[in-house]
């Protein structure tokens, strides 16, 4: 089965729109939503209702550190980010609020963990952003294989023979095998900011099955994206953000 892999989606309903079409025409069947599905974007009720659609479903999601921020405490956000989470508190209703709330930090299937952030205490929001945190994070999932988000970047690490993790970077749309007889942890990259100069919306798909992954980036319409960012008055910087990928 082709498994959707959909991290940090930031409420942009384009962004998302545009993946979920890609991977349908690719023939996913399942989706995993890997945090962060809030924050930043101009589009959150959108985004939590479809992806509260996709979980009636079956589709795996988790909790993000923006998810979280709806209804804890942001004051370890940057400013901009905290006035997104302060406007997106205004406008979602109290389903889409329960919905977010009622997400786990991590999940846990046969074979695979989601988690956000690092599954070694993910309450912390720790970033994966080295080998020996995807080792760190490899271990505590007691998983073959790891999905996570959060640094808005699309790495795969994999365990050698001695077990050690190493960075492999993937390119678009070339499928990379991953046996089960290793350890793999795959950061999906960003569906709604992408940080590494490309506006281009980015996710992965895997088939367990096949045992490969491929990663993907989206075009999308990232003007109406940051047009309507900047319609509802949020941050001038996240906007530019979505049109230059940064």
């Amino acid at each position: 089965m082709v498994l959707a892999l959909l991290a940090d989606v930031h409420a942009n309903l384009e962004a998302l729109s545009a993946c979920l079409a890609h991977a349908r025409d690719r023939g996913a069947l399942r989706h995993a939503f890997l945090g962060d599905l809030v924050g930043y974007g101009a589009d959150p009720g959108a985004v939590i209702d479809i992806v509260a659609e996709h979980a009636a479903r079956g589709a795996v999601a988790v909790l993000g550190n923006h998810d979280a921020a709806i209804f804890g405490d942001d004051a370890y956000l940057n400013d901009s980010a905290a006035a997104a989470i302060e406007w997106t508190r205004t406008v979602l209703t109290p389903a889409q609020r329960a919905f977010l709330e009622a997400l786990p930090l991590a999940v846990h299937e046969e074979r695979a963990c989601f988690v956000h952030a690092s599954a070694a205490q993910p309450e912390r929001w720790d970033y994966v952003n080295s080998a020996r945190a995807a080792e760190r994070s490899s271990r505590a999932a007691q998983r073959p294989y790891t999905f996570s988000g959060h640094v808005h970047d699309q790495l795969l690490y994999g365990s050698d023979a001695l077990e050690r993790m190493v960075a492999f970077r993937p390119r678009p749309g070339v499928p990379i095998p991953v046996p089960a007889h290793r350890h793999w942890l795959v950061l999906a990259g960003s569906v709604g900011q992408p940080r590494d100069g490309t506006p281009a919306a980015a996710y992965a798909l895997v088939d367990l099955d096949a045992m490969r992954i491929t990663f993907h980036r989206v075009p999308y319409d990232y003007d109406r994206a940051a047009s309507k960012v900047r319609a509802a008055g949020l941050p001038e910087i996240l906007a530019y953000r979505l049109e230059r990928g940064v």
